[in-house]
């Protein structure tokens, strides 16, 4: 035994490695992993970028619900994670999704040290590669995780199941000592997990991975949880044919599963919760998705042995293809002036650019079904937006996103507009919804207009004269139909995704309308017209033809442009492209539509603020003459 080696051993009986955990991460994993490890007695600390979050915990810990039960408080918290290099942990844990580790790693690299250990708990097959790369196989560890659940708030993690053990293991056997301990301090918190081998690990690993890529990206594209799609004949075919490919690529790496293994599988699945896969969930949310290391790897594996894996290659390009059309969706399109359903940027909703020091303006709309939030800087550049939903479950969420905003951005002014706007005690002023929406499209487009805002509970059509100015405004009756709660209720009933309903009434050229404007008749129609066996495709037009014609209905100046803003034209697009005969013009649409009252609120907050400072500096002018 060399000296150095000892020194090591010496050291591991004094600093186990479980001293000082850091956990990388907060989704669903990370949260279980780090209120467990806390509850053995550890130092943990927590790392999470989401700054929401973050406050969410600090005030109220971590709690888990369901199959597991704890609430855990947390003293060391960070944004950050070079910050975690004042805590020295002697365990890094990484619980990202795989597209985040490689930024995640290189910001890490300042924790690397000859006593620091890293575990990789993360789904999927060599995702222990990335971190290994970086701190080196002699200290990387491996965990397979047998429990999984859903966010229900921030902080809070349903457990959905936990069929133990989960597995652990140093990835080439250089660290045996630090996998029995770590399984050791979770048994000791009923997490139970058991420690293996190098080579057991694979294939715990690829056991795992085999059972997500069965089902993830079906439920991801066909918006099923695991327990629907087990349920159907049809669906559970696919299923086992997808393990059947992944079982003989894994033969062929000298993986053996027992004879009954694809019947495991299944019974495995069938026994599952009424919850979606985590790929599907980043899938349905239009988020990057892990898919290249579940059904992606089972393709580049099969690749290798010269191994047709027709469907995991399809379930993967399928998975990629939905992925890129939704960020690509998501993008802001630039365009000067309008130039047919023209997209006009207001800026990129959700990426957080810090402005610590620069003057920002913030604008709030508390709308029925949403709160929008918009930041904006001096020239007028949105810098953040987001949207929360309006008095849900959590009643302090608006607080919260406050708390951050304020936290990352020097707020001068606030303006809160909306139904809720008065509400809003944080603000600095309010102003009615309408002459937000007017100032919001004027930033883009000057001169006299017709704007239609449809929200979640009323229509409203603004005209706005020369100078951006309202002229006048009309509003419909008190009556829902036509809104945004009108629209998915009855989508709901007709047992429509709201999120294709569009693209379902692009492909039909039935003139059918939905007749009825009250909600309650018009699930009755649309009853009556499933049963005469009208397709979902003529069934989602036809609801839009009749939104269109309540729109209609108000007074639009068919001699002046039309823009359409609101959260319900930003998923239904289809509404712009079904009002366009009737106006006998294009209808443009803004980009990010949902988000424009909010700016405009924005706007109105920088411009009071800066009216006020030009009111101070003459007052300060005159006292001096």
């Amino acid at each position: 035994m060399n000296k150095q080696t000892a020194q090591k051993q010496n050291w591991s009986l004094t600093h186990p490695v479980t001293q000082r955990v850091a956990v990388i991460g907060m989704g669903p994993v990370g949260l279980t992993l780090a209120t467990h490890f806390k509850e053995a007695g550890c130092e943990v600390a927590i790392c999470e970028l989401d700054r929401l979050k973050v406050n969410k915990i600090r005030r109220e810990g971590i709690r888990l619900v369901n199959v597991i039960k704890k609430t855990v408080h947390f003293e060391h918290i960070y944004t950050a994670i070079p910050d975690l290099i004042d805590f020295k942990p002697s365990l890094l844990i990484f619980s990202l999704k795989t597209h985040q580790m490689p930024a995640a790693l290189k910001q890490a690299a300042c924790l690397i040290s000859d006593y620091t250990y890293v575990l990789c708990a993360q789904n999927g097959i060599d995702v222990e590669f990335m971190p290994a790369a970086v701190f080196g196989e002699a200290k990387t560890l491996r965990m397979v995780l047998n429990f999984a659940g859903n966010l229900n708030a921030p902080n809070e993690v349903k457990i959905t199941f936990f069929n133990p053990p989960n597995y652990i293991a140093s990835i080439d056997d250089s660290c045996p000592d630090a996998a029995n301990e770590i399984s050791r301090i979770l048994n000791s918190v009923d997490l139970t997990t058991k420690s293996i081998d190098s080579f057991e690990i694979i294939k715990r690993a690829w056991e795992k991975t085999i059972l997500n890529a069965s089902l993830s990206a079906l439920c991801g594209i066909g918006k099923l949880t695991i327990r629907e799609a087990m349920e159907m004949p049809d669906t559970m075919q696919i299923v086992e044919q997808l393990i059947e490919e992944a079982v003989e690529v894994a033969g062929a790496e000298k993986i053996f599963f027992e004879d009954d293994f694809i019947r495991k599988c299944i019974r495995y699945l069938k026994k599952a919760g009424a919850h979606f896969p985590s790929l599907a969930v980043d899938l349905i949310n239009n988020r990057p998705t892990e898919i290249d290391f579940l059904n992606g790897k089972i393709v580049a594996y099969g690749r290798k042995h010269y191994i047709r894996t027709s469907l995991n290659l399809v379930f993967t390009n399928m998975v990629k293809a939905m992925t890129n059309k939704k960020m690509m969706a998501q993008m802001p399109d630039i365009i000067a002036g309008r130039e047919g359903n023209s997209k006009i940027a207001i800026g990129l909703q959700g990426e957080l650019i810090k402005q610590a020091d620069e003057i920002c303006f913030l604008g709030v709309d508390l709308g029925s079904a949403y709160t929008k939030f918009n930041v904006i800087d001096r020239e007028a550049n949105s810098l953040y937006s987001t949207a929360i939903k309006t008095l849900d479950r959590d009643k302090l969420s608006v607080n919260h996103v406050m708390d951050v905003i304020r936290s990352e951005f020097n707020i001068a002014y606030c303006c809160a507009t909306g139904y809720g706007r008065k509400h809003l005690h944080q603000a600095d002023m309010v102003k009615t919804e309408i002459n937000c929406a007017a100032l919001g499209v004027s930033m883009f487009e000057h001169g006299s207009k017709n704007i239609i805002d449809i929200g979640g509970e009323d229509i409203k059509v603004v005209h706005c004269n020369a100078y951006d100015k309202v002229e006048n405004f009309y509003l419909n009756d008190k009556c829902a139909a036509g809104t945004g709660s009108f629209l998915t209720e009855i989508a709901d009933r007709a047992e429509i995704p709201i999120t294709e309903m569009s693209e379902l009434a692009g492909k039909s050229h039935n003139d059918a309308e939905l007749n009825s404007f009250c909600t309650v008749f018009a699930k009755t129609e649309i009853m009556t017209w499933l049963f005469d066996g009208k397709s979902i495709d003529d069934i989602a037009r036809g609801i839009y033809l009749s939104i269109a014609n309540r729109i209609f209905k108000l007074r639009i100046d068919p001699q002046l442009p039309i823009f359409m803003i609101g959260g319900v034209i930003d998923h239904h697009p289809f509404l712009a492209k079904i009002l366009e005969p009737r106006y006998g013009q294009k209808v443009n649409v803004i980009a990010n539509p949902q988000f424009v009252v909010s700016l405009g609120a924005a706007l109105y907050a920088r411009n009071v603020f800066n009216k006020l400072k030009q009111n101070n500096a003459a007052g300060k002018s005159a006292e001096k003459v």
